[in-house]
């Protein structure tokens, strides 16, 4: 199983409540090269306006991991998740095609339909019917990342003999977050990987959400074996989770454990989203990757193409 880790963006990732700089993210992610992980991934937000909370603000996704490619040149670059509505559907996969050639085929392009609606008052896009116009996009984006030249007259979107030129240099992986059966089925239609989040523990939720996905696979016509299954976890330092539900309270030993339950489950990807951006707590998953693979007898490289699934997300 691979291992990833999101990068600090937001006024929450850090102590005093300032939005990190671009030098703090890069020390990060560099942190996480150092340490063997196997991915890095942003979250895509303008901004936060949550009730009886104070506003927040959040570094641009895409522009902040095209400015970290060269700065790690080995691991996977994602984002959890780009929300179609903010850009054009041909925008981001020339976006994403191009970022993909920039960086030697090491892109993961995270699509979802968005759900924050104050920051789409804020910056003017339409909040409604969004799993409808994600749908149109999903398809639109897939299909031009896929070499085909794309006509589409839909509800929302409309595009005319689009294409890519110069054409992607490999199938560029899409990954979709979703847990809807609608949502579950255009994952199983038109992308590579799958994410369900936020998970600190093997439950009942996320086993309803693995047997979810694999009935839209088979509804579909699908093999489910060639679907990249994906898990958010969220970590936080030992003896500082608060009885978190939704998240995992552990050292690296209990971190690594928990990897361990996941592969036992068929997950591909562990995509740890650490509340703490300390040096010491990107220290800690490494380790854990280190202790999981070392019982599992796995290498874990990200190019290593160690299932079906992997071999089809590197393209």
């Amino acid at each position: 199983m691979r291992i990833g880790v999101t990068l600090p963006l937001a006024q929450g990732d850090t102590a005093d409540g300032h939005v990190p700089t671009y030098d703090e993210a890069r020390t990060f992610a560099m942190r996480a090269e150092a340490v063997a992980l196997d991915s890095i991934w942003v979250f895509d937000h303008l901004l936060f306006r949550l009730a009886n909370k104070p506003e927040e603000g959040v570094r641009e996704a895409w522009t902040t991991l095209a400015a970290l490619a060269p700065v790690v040149p080995r691991v996977e670059l994602g984002s959890l998740v780009m929300c179609s509505s903010f850009r054009n559907p041909g925008l981001m996969a020339k976006m994403a095609a191009t970022l993909d050639d920039l960086t030697g085929g090491r892109v993961i392009l995270g699509l979802g339909s968005g759900w924050h609606d104050p920051e789409y008052e804020a910056f003017g896009y339409p909040a409604d019917h969004k799993v409808g116009r994600f749908a149109e996009d999903l398809e639109i984006a897939a299909r031009l990342l896929r070499g085909e030249r794309v006509t589409y007259d839909g509800r929302w979107r409309t595009v005319v003999d689009a294409a890519l030129v110069p054409p992607p240099a490999r199938h560029v992986p899409i990954l979709v977050a979703a847990k809807g059966a609608r949502m579950l089925r255009l994952t199983a239609a038109w992308a590579d990987a799958w994410n369900t989040a936020w998970f600190g523990r093997v439950e009942e939720r996320l086993l309803t959400r693995l047997e979810a996905l694999q009935e839209a696979c088979v509804a579909v016509g699908r093999d489910p074996a060639t679907m990249r299954r994906t898990i958010g976890v969220r970590l936080h330092d030992p003896g500082t989770g608060g009885g978190d539900p939704l998240g995992l309270d552990a050292d690296a030993e209990g971190l690594a454990e928990f990897f361990d339950e996941l592969t036992a489950l068929g997950i591909d990807d562990a995509l740890v989203w650490s509340i703490s951006k300390s040096a010491a707590s990107v220290d800690r998953i490494g380790e854990a990757r280190r202790l999981h693979l070392g019982r599992t007898g796995l290498s874990g490289g990200s190019a290593d193409g160690s299932s079906a699934a992997s071999t089809t997300m590197r393209g």
